[in-house]
């Protein structure tokens, strides 16, 4: 086989591959996007939330602040999933 013989046949086979995927990707039906919902907003009145703004506005001196520790801990718990009530201390 010389070498036009087997360009030739590389096109063929490129060629019949490319028409394959556009016919398989046009034989596709359009499926719309599941709709996703929003995540549910903590309410106003949480009072977890008022402690983390309280903590916020201290600035740098929340970090020495015992109330401000405890909230950022039950804060960080409820984002892991956590039970507060089998923590260890580490």
């Amino acid at each position: 086989m010389d070498g036009k013989m087997l360009a030739r046949l590389s096109a063929i086979v490129f060629v019949a591959i490319a028409i394959t995927a556009s016919l398989i990707e046009m034989s596709r039906k359009d499926e719309p996007a599941p709709i996703l919902s929003a995540p549910v907003a903590p309410s106003a009145s949480d009072p977890l939330r008022a402690e983390l703004r309280r903590c916020q506005q201290m600035g740098r001196a929340a970090t020495d602040d015992e109330d401000c520790l405890a909230t950022w801990q039950q804060s960080r718990d409820r984002f892991l999933g956590r039970d507060p009530r089998t923590n260890e201390e580490r």
